[in-house]
């Protein structure tokens, strides 16, 4: 059982930093730093869309709009830090153990 909370504390760590990057990525575009245009960054602002909207619709579909900016990344890491400390690590890894 430690070894399968150590696997989902690696996969959570790993899509938080996927979420950061999504965050940037999507700062860069709208700021015209990187352009769509390219082949390379369109198929990794996809892929990273495609991993992280589903974790950020709902989230999204809760908050009040708060113009243009969007802290649902932020609600999200939260989350998935939360998850992963006190669920995971806080709970369940001290009753295995």
């Amino acid at each position: 059982m430690v070894p399968l909370i150590g696997f989902l504390v690696l996969v959570i760590d790993l899509y938080i930093w996927v979420v950061i990057a999504s965050a940037i990525l999507s700062w860069l575009i709208a700021f015209n730093v990187v352009n769509t245009n390219n082949r390379i960054v369109l198929t990794i602002a996809d892929a990273l869309y495609r991993i992280t909207e589903p974790a950020l619709r709902p989230i999204r579909s809760i908050l009040p709009s708060l113009g243009g900016i969007d802290i649902s990344p932020v609600i999200l890491i939260l989350l998935l830090l939360f998850i992963r400390d006190v669920v995971l690590l806080g709970w369940i890894l001290p009753a295995v153990v």
